[in-house]
């Protein structure tokens, strides 16, 4: 009998981390549901933010790049803590530090609501971001110990729904809201959400921990997030500023530099938050490629898409909602009905990343060349982006978890978490720099947004060729993004399939 097993033998419900029992925790389910009340938190004030922009364009005088540091602000701070995030709830408990991120995230809700500046709905955003990272890392942390291997993968398309719910119930949510109240109010409503997790969280979320988990790597945060900062400034400042500019070329070296010195520094510490030897598993590097890029398909396409539907197409905000909700819903009836749990086994993981993140590039596609003048051609580019996207989230979110150590499950879901989040700032920074580039070396206008630059022109005529210039620069953003996720999925693909042969050689030779 080794330590361990010895070890459990004597308390049978140990708190460190390690696979679930066979048939998982007896209240496994109830509490996936408490701790997906508790992401859908985050979640809704992204999407519902996506909504908003046109108000906040108007009456914040918001510039496009204010509204990428509005968006990105959130997730490059959340992307840089939610490694240290997963340390610290392993070590700590990922209880307390769900109960702790549902506060620290209703708080800068609060201040959020009440910002009368872009500066400083920026400066909440970024506040927000350490609430959100510590629950993005103990929701996906807590179904891996609660779940054994038999149902784990359900339970992670399960959770994995929940992002989509966010997209489906975000815009309709924050359309309603601005219909009758004022832009603050869609970031006030995260706070009856956040109370109700918190109450729940409290009552039924067992703790669990590792009493020998290793401290906060305080220093590798530090690194990854200005490093991570500096590369998206240098991307959304690029287009305006131009690409040689001293201040955009300066904030790209000094990202490059950071992120060096974070890879360094994570190499010659004893306690890495990211434990650099897990990029020599293919398997671990193939699920990290996919990942990173469906985020940014994700996140880019939705940042285009509100845009695409208000500023193009002539909807409303909660119009836009209504028409943005087939992708969430897609992916939501999808992985209720346990597709993808059950496609995954008879496909392997290569084939079905593969698959998903085809129909993924598929949708972004017929969106770009079918949706520029009507509802029906971006409905079919939705439909297929949503099943692209239930196919391959959860499946690499499972990809990455199993090829970290089960004793560091708040790390992997930092690392998952962190994939997702620079994935999502990374697509709005590029797509946004791809958009604002060709719109501008179509016409030349001075404003920095779309309403500033109708507002200026003389005439009709000159309005119709912006607005077909900001058109034009919307489907050659989103076709952007479709290539960038098709070679990046294929990418994925080859390297778990080289994976998983390669495992399989040593199982034969051993």
């Amino acid at each position: 009998m080794t330590a361990t097993t010895a070890e459990n033998a004597k308390n049978p419900h140990p708190e460190g981390p390690g696979p679930a029992p066979a048939g998982g925790h007896p209240q496994r389910w109830l509490i996936l549901g408490v701790i997906c009340l508790a992401q859908l938190t985050v979640l809704l004030d992204n999407t519902v933010l996506n909504v908003a922009i046109p108000s906040l364009t108007t009456e914040l005088h918001a510039s496009t790049s204010d509204i990428q540091w509005v968006i990105s602000a959130y997730s490059l701070v959340q992307s840089g803590l939610l490694l240290t995030a997963g340390s610290t709830a392993d070590r700590y408990g990922r209880k307390k530090m769900l109960a702790a991120g549902l506060v620290l995230f209703g708080v800068g809700s609060l201040v959020a609501g009440l910002a009368d500046s872009t500066g400083q709905l920026i400066a909440a955003r970024a506040g927000m971001g350490v609430g959100g990272a510590l629950l993005m890392t103990t929701t996906l942390a807590v179904v891996v110990q609660i779940f054994d291997d038999a149902e784990r993968v359900k339970a992670i398309g399960l959770w994995a729904t929940v992002n989509s719910l966010g997209f489906a119930v975000g815009p309709l949510l924050g359309g309603v809201m601005l219909d009758h109240f004022w832009w603050g109010a869609i970031f006030l409503i995260n706070i009856p959400v956040a109370v109700i997790g918190l109450v729940a969280v409290l009552a039924l979320v067992p703790e669990s921990k590792n009493p020998r988990g290793e401290r906060p790597d305080l220093l590798g945060a530090l690194l990854s997030t200005i490093g991570m900062t500096g590369i998206v400034y240098a991307i959304i400042t690029g287009p305006g500023d131009g690409w040689t500019a001293g201040p955009t070329l300066a904030s790209a070296a000094i990202g490059v530099a950071f992120l060096a010195a974070f890879v360094t520094w994570e190499l010659r510490i004893p306690y890495p938050m990211l434990d650099m030897h897990f990029f020599r598993n293919q398997k671990f590097t193939g699920a990290v490629a996919g990942a990173i890029l469906v985020a940014f398909g994700m996140g880019g396409s939705l940042f285009l898409l509100t845009q695409h539907l208000q500023f193009v197409l002539g909807y409303g905000p909660l119009e836009a909602g209504l028409r943005t909700a087939p992708l969430a819903l897609t992916v939501v009836a999808l992985n209720l009905t346990g597709v993808g749990a059950r496609l995954l086994p008879k496909l392997g993981t290569p084939l079905t990343i593969a698959s998903g993140m085809t129909c993924l590039a598929a949708g972004l596609a017929a969106i770009a060349l079918l949706g520029g003048d009507s509802y029906g051609g971006l409905l079919t580019g939705l439909i297929v982006m949503g099943a692209g996207i239930a196919l391959a989230m959860p499946a690499m979110a499972n990809a990455i978890m199993s090829a970290i150590p089960p004793e560091k499950a708040g790390v992997g879901a930092g690392v998952n978490g962190t994939l997702a989040e620079f994935g999502n700032g990374l697509g709005v920074a590029v797509l946004g720099a791809v958009l604002n580039a060709r719109f501008a070396a179509l016409v030349s206008v001075s404003a920095a947004s779309l309403p500033a630059a109708l507002a200026a022109a003389s005439s009709d005529t000159e309005k119709a060729r912006i607005a077909d210039a900001f058109s034009s620069g919307l489907e050659t953003s989103q076709l952007v993004g479709a290539v960038a996720v098709l070679v990046g999925g294929l990418l994925a693909a080859a390297l778990l399939r080289r994976a998983e042969r390669a495992d399989s050689a040593m199982v034969a030779s051993a």
